[in-house]
């Protein structure tokens, strides 16, 4: 059963006049006929609606993700009910009870992408969505929105590699959520976490430049660490024990011979 809602319209809709706007309506699917287990996009579509318009409740059987463009809507999941705007997206699971209807005022136009596979659900939870709030909002969103489009033009041109674009384009999508959702977290990472992290990207670095001259500093550069930068945020990150990891990498072998000369001439 529906639950009621505890989020608030937004008080920026005028409801002076009503915006009255065509009905239009297009989708294409996807075009080869093989599935890629992984990750499938199966059709992308745009939509202008009219006032009301209501689809569920309603079960599908994969992930349907909605950008609106313009206009408002509501959105009612099993758990709680959004009231959207431009900006928003909006992700339906597959097995779950939901509907979804336009404002009567200024129905919204949005894009959506379909799509399956055994990454969707790794991929969505990357992109911020989660069971108990299934909506990602950007400020900027015409980018993002261009890539929903681009996925309805590939299917529409139906080239051998529309999938591989559809696939490719998708990921971008939920890269560009990523990126809002996680901000604060790619910044201020937890220190222990960080540093694993740190640490493995310091062997991948290391190993990969073996043939070509390497510091401290050009790894630092590499993973985006700017001059300047504080040494408390430094040390917090893991960057105290680089040093060590790097010279134990380019003795390699020989690192317990040095340890043993560096002792007896103590």
């Amino acid at each position: 059963m529906f639950k009621p809602s505890f989020h608030q319209p937004d008080d920026s809709r005028s409801n002076d006049q009503a915006s009255h706007k065509h009905e239009s309506y297009r989708v294409s699917s996807n075009p080869s006929m093989e599935v890629n287990h992984s990750l499938h996009v199966l059709f992308a579509g745009e939509s202008q609606t009219q006032p009301n318009h209501r689809l569920g409740p309603k079960v599908y059987s994969f992930y349907l993700m909605h950008i609106v463009l313009d206009g408002y809507g509501s959105y009612v999941t099993e758990q709680q009910r959004y009231e959207l705007k431009a900006g928003d997206t909006f992700l339906i699971r597959p097995n779950q009870l939901i509907s979804y209807e336009s404002d009567s005022q200024h129905p919204w136009r949005y894009r959506w992408v379909a799509f399956t596979g055994e990454q969707a659900e790794q991929l969505a939870a990357i992109a911020g969505f989660i069971p108990s709030y299934e909506v990602v909002s950007l400020d900027d969103y015409h980018k993002t929105a261009e890539y929903y489009q681009q996925i309805l033009e590939a299917f529409r041109e139906g080239h051998a590699t529309s999938t591989i674009q559809a696939s490719g384009l998708l990921q971008l999508i939920m890269s560009d959520y990523g990126k809002k959702q996680h901000l604060e977290a790619q910044l201020l990472p937890s220190s222990h976490r960080a540093e694993q992290q740190l640490h493995k990207q310091m062997v991948h670095y290391l190993t990969s430049q073996y043939t070509h001259p390497v510091s401290i500093e050009h790894m630092a550069e590499a993973f985006g660490y700017k001059p300047g930068l504080p040494v408390s945020t430094v040390q917090a990150e893991g960057w105290n024990a680089a040093e060590h990891l790097f010279i134990e990498f380019a003795l390699g072998p020989c690192t317990p011979y040095a340890a043993r000369t560096s002792r007896a001439n103590d």
